[in-house]
């Protein structure tokens, strides 16, 4: 098996940052439609994702977290043995492990599109994702701790799962209080008028 290291791919630059789309939104909660056309409006998207991200400060952002229904997410995470693992992936194909080779992970996990809110979320602690990147090559991407947790998040926003979604119902009202309490520091076009803000 590969090792995580050697499947990092670089990510573009020179993106604009977009305001980040928040659960509750449609686009958030459904199953995206498939990349087809891989070409300067995707890699402009991926671009702009990458900026958001990075604006945002998190490890990972799907495109419906910018309000586009395609399936594509770009990621900059560090695994089990913090190597910084970089990639862009359309069409994501994710494979978990099963029966003696699963085991749970419980830890703090939030959402972009859920700013300032985390509770525990137990998942699997190794996944496979393969797919495409924003030229049409295909990738895989092998993660563990933090980048196995990424990989999972991300490819379920693809199919329109909030990670609300895997967690039980009060750890989803801890949420929603958390995110309510601190809705003020993240304006409706976060994170643009953050950087505004900072400059």
């Amino acid at each position: 098996m590969p090792t995580t290291a050697s499947q990092s791919r670089p990510l573009p630059g020179d993106g604009s940052v977009r305001p980040i789309t928040r659960w509750g939104t449609p686009v958030m909660h459904h199953e995206l439609r498939d990349v087809t056309e891989f070409d300067d409006e995707l890699r402009t998207l991926v671009a702009d994702m990458v900026a958001t991200m990075y604006a945002a400060r998190g490890v990972g952002l799907a495109a419906n977290q910018v309000g586009v229904d395609l399936k594509v997410f770009v990621f900059d995470c560090p695994d089990d043995d913090d190597v910084q693992v970089t990639g862009v992936v359309c069409n994501p194909v994710l494979t978990l492990p099963e029966g003696k080779d699963r085991h749970l992970e419980e830890a703090d996990e939030g959402c972009l599109s859920l700013p300032g809110a985390f509770t525990e979320c137990a998942r699997p602690d190794y996944a496979r994702v393969t797919g495409f990147d924003e030229n049409g090559e295909p990738v895989e991407f092998v993660g563990t701790g933090l980048l196995a947790r990424c990989l999972q998040h991300e490819t379920d926003h693809l199919f329109g799962t909030v990670f609300g979604d895997r967690v039980p119902e009060r750890a989803r009202k801890k949420l929603n209080k958390q995110h309510a309490e601190l809705a003020d520091h993240y304006p409706a076009d976060w994170p643009v008028t953050i950087l505004v803000d900072e400059d």
